[in-house]
């Protein structure tokens, strides 16, 4: 088994999620002596079975690598921000390494399931794998038992995830998500920042994570006020973005060449939806 075969293990059967968790339960019977004793060891988490039947497959560095030694791509500036009826997360397109821009379509927001999302800065090979980890998680344990994860497991869950990193971030290859989404249990959108320890802070109004974060921040506190409408944040975290990709130039902005847009995504009650480019495109215009 390795992270690889797991992925395409989680696009061949989504569809199967509704599954119940009696009905699973049920059907552990079935299973080989072997893999009985794995699923009772290990439970409902597939980081604790990566961990203990292919370690190999996690997304951890043993040759100790000094930092500037190691040339390899960051992500920099994302963001998220509260409003009316849920929260708003938006990140630039942009990679470094050291002085140079190594990519300049990099995805660093994902959906993490139909009710949260993740961004990330930090080293992008392993944030990305991180991700896919992590949205294997929350789709296992949904398999296994048969109702999703609640809201704080699943900021519990990012927290393991990147203690598991502490040892490559001590080298210099940090990951640092961002993550938000919709708890049910509390009726309201959350959004929680972490150390690179993978201590979790809950922001009541905005967070963001990477280089550009100082001046994307300072943008929000100037913008921010409550009860802002859906339209109103993308126009404030897009105008955020830009303020940091004016002073951080590992920031892209908008502007950049290419035009490539950035990423942003709304998470309410009714779920996670991606904002269309049309749509980034006209409130990029309006907030000229």
């Amino acid at each position: 088994m390795n992270l690889e075969m797991g992925l395409r293990w989680k696009a061949s059967n989504r569809e199967d999620t509704a599954v119940t968790a009696s009905n699973n339960r049920a059907g552990r019977h079935l299973l080989d002596p072997e893999s009985a004793a794995l699923l009772r060891l290990n439970g409902s988490s597939f980081y604790r079975l990566l961990q203990t039947c292919a370690p190999q497959a996690l997304p951890e560095i043993s040759v100790p690598i000094a930092p500037d030694e190691a040339q390899l791509p960051h992500g920099t500036t994302v963001v998220a921000m509260h409003y009316r009826d849920g929260v708003v997360m938006a990140a630039d397109r942009r990679a470094t390494m050291g002085n140079l821009i190594a990519q300049r379509d990099l995805r660093k927001l994902e959906p993490a399931d139909s009710h949260s999302g993740i961004a990330f800065a930090g080293t992008v090979g392993t944030a990305m794998r991180l991700v896919s980890l992590f949205q294997l998680e929350l789709l296992h344990y949904e398999k296994i038992e048969g109702v999703a994860l609640s809201f704080p497991a699943k900021v519990n869950r990012v927290s393991t995830l990147i203690r598991g990193n502490l040892g490559p971030a001590r080298q210099g290859l940090a990951v640092i998500p961002l993550f938000a989404g919709w708890d049910d249990h509390a009726g309201a959108a959350r959004v929680f920042t972490f150390d690179i320890g993978g201590s979790a802070s809950e922001q009541r109004e905005y967070g963001g994570a990477g280089s550009g974060s100082t001046f994307a921040l300072g943008s929000l506190k100037k913008l921010y006020r409550p009860e802002l409408t859906r339209s109103e944040a993308i126009r404030i975290v897009l105008t955020a973005l830009t303020d940091a990709a004016d002073e951080d130039t590992a920031t892209g902005g908008p502007q950049a060449p290419g035009h490539l847009l950035p990423l942003v995504s709304c998470i309410d009650e009714s779920g996670y939806a991606a904002v269309p480019t049309e749509e980034i495109a006209a409130e990029l215009v309006a907030a000229d």
